[in-house]
């Protein structure tokens, strides 16, 4: 390969998250001359997945270099007592979400033939805690997640149910024809008040149906114009790919994997990969040798400098920008002795058995106030290959920073070990840390191009923090596309692959 300062590249992506992976996999069948660079030795960025010793090393990189990293405050914790884990047995994502059948990314990676180098696996059951049940002990309660589930329900009064009924119906109905015929509905109130004024939902549901939107504030802090499109995004995925089911994870290594996939597309066609050479120094345009165009020139941090057309990345791969304006949430990564399996049914006749739940434990449950946000906790089983047989990866998070939202996750973590496991069930091993970017529901604006020098520099914003796939980042991606392939755009291309002869070697 020639020296990377001879080539005069049309675009460098600098990082390897989720966002520039993506662009990866759309410009792979350009025909532009890629350079794609990591400041790290791994792939992936703020969705990359680890064995145990590796996250270790990333959580001392973390704390030594926060300016490089969306995270802080990063520790890993191990019980004392606890015998030594074979740490390559274990796969650990830092960013887990969940992939609604409804997503736009799932049509897209068929669309780009990139889908056959991906495996997914159902989540199944949404789980809600109550905090005592008729023995005075705590219990997990399954939110119903269809109609079905709500006849089949022997907790639900009878008069609730009706109600219940009336609502989903409600979201379930099919777009009017015409603007004409559209009833403009008042979603300007917290979800509660929704539900108790248009539907007289009772209060004991408002928690369950504001788990199936993934709303991380609390409840009366949570608009119904965010809740009600997501309770139905949930609802109307339901069956897509399967009974009893309405989304997915990527096994071994969630978002991590997807990155992955889009770097290898790029790789096939032609595109350069250096890890361990992040964007150091960004100097002056200079005028390209044939003057037909400008390009920005860059010091990368293995030495070497290049000319490129192009600079994508995000605000912690592109030096001198400093942090942009986020919220934090706390997050978690806790490997449990325990299998859960009680957390796992068959949702539905002709089901699989699923490798992802979703156990939601509200701020009542740890306070009588109404002020706290919820603890989330998604529970993977072993047969997403992230951890051995007859054990569980929990991934925590709360939109409560620091230690006091660390508090909570532990404290949901210890009650889920004692309503759902053996009795010697432990936590044998977990990292926790604080995740920065921005919320589904927060106030931080999104924006995609970068405040430098030129157009020819282009920012992601930081990464979504909602809990599941946020398909707004297939838009940015486009438009970045867009803004490289300039005159050559032609959006019915983008993402819109024919297969590649030989597309087994490729595999």
């Amino acid at each position: 390969m020639e020296p990377l300062a001879e080539t005069p590249w049309d675009v460098t992506i600098s990082g390897t998250g989720l966002a520039q992976s993506l662009l990866a996999l759309a410009l792979s069948r350009s025909g532009k001359k890629v350079l794609h660079v990591d400041q790290n030795s791994y792939y992936g960025g703020s969705e990359a997945a680890f064995s145990l010793q590796e996250a270790q090393e990333w959580a001392s990189k973390v704390n030594g270099d926060p300016e490089h990293y969306p995270f802080e405050d990063a520790t890993v914790y191990l019980p004392e007592g606890t015998p030594q884990l074979p740490t390559r047995s274990y796969t650990v994502t830092l960013s887990p979400h969940l992939i609604y059948s409804k997503s736009r990314l799932l049509p897209t990676l068929v669309a780009s033939k990139v889908y056959r180098q991906l495996e997914f696996q159902a989540v199944g059951s949404w789980w809600i805690h109550r905090p005592s049940g008729v023995d005075g002990t705590s219990v997990l309660y399954r939110v119903p997640g269809s109609r079905e589930d709500v006849f089949a329900d022997d907790i639900i009064s009878v008069k609730s149910k009706r109600t219940l009924m009336r609502f989903l119906r409600h979201i379930g109905k099919p777009p009017p024809d015409n603007d004409s015929e559209a009833e403009e509905e008042n979603l300007a109130m917290s979800l509660p008040e929704y539900l108790t004024s248009k539907f007289q939902v009772p209060a004991e549901l408002h928690e369950p149906l504001l788990s199936l939107s993934l709303s991380q504030a609390s409840p009366g802090q949570t608009s119904a114009e965010y809740a009600v499109p997501r309770i139905k995004r949930h609802l109307a995925s339901i069956g897509v790919f399967g009974p009893g089911f309405g989304s997915l994870l990527a096994k071994w290594g969630g978002g991590s994997e997807i990155s992955q996939v889009g770097c290898r597309a790029l790789a096939v066609g032609g595109g350069v990969y250096v890890l361990n050479a992040g964007v150091e120094s960004i100097y002056n345009l200079h005028q390209s040798d044939n003057g037909d165009d400008m390009r920005v020139q860059l010091h990368l941090s293995n030495d070497e400098t290049i000319k490129t057309k192009f600079l994508v990345g995000s605000n912690w791969d592109l030096p001198g920008q400093g942090r942009p304006a986020c919220d934090k949430v706390a997050r978690s990564i806790t490997v449990v002795s325990s299998a859960l399996e009680s957390l796992f049914p068959v949702t539905a006749e002709g089901g699989p058995i699923p490798a992802g739940a979703v156990v939601v434990f509200p701020g009542s449950s740890f306070d009588q106030s109404d002020d706290l946000p919820p603890v989330y906790l998604l529970v993977h089983s072993s047969e997403t290959g992230e951890c051995p047989p007859g054990q569980c990866v929990v991934y925590g998070s709360v939109s409560h920073a620091g230690a006091g939202g660390q508090s909570l996750i532990e404290s949901a973590v210890h009650r889920l070990l004692q309503t759902n496991a053996e009795p010697d069930a432990k936590v044998l091993w977990s990292l926790r840390y604080t995740q920065l970017g921005l919320s589904s529901n927060g106030a931080n604006a999104h924006s995609s191009k970068f405040e430098g020098p030129s157009s020819n520099i282009l920012c992601f914003p930081p990464p979504s923090l909602d809990l599941g796939f946020d398909d707004a980042l297939i838009d940015r991606v486009k438009e970045v596309w867009k803004s490289v392939m300039g005159d050559e755009a032609n959006e019915q291309e983008f993402m819109n692959f024919e297969e590649r002869e030989h597309a087994d070697d490729d595999d």
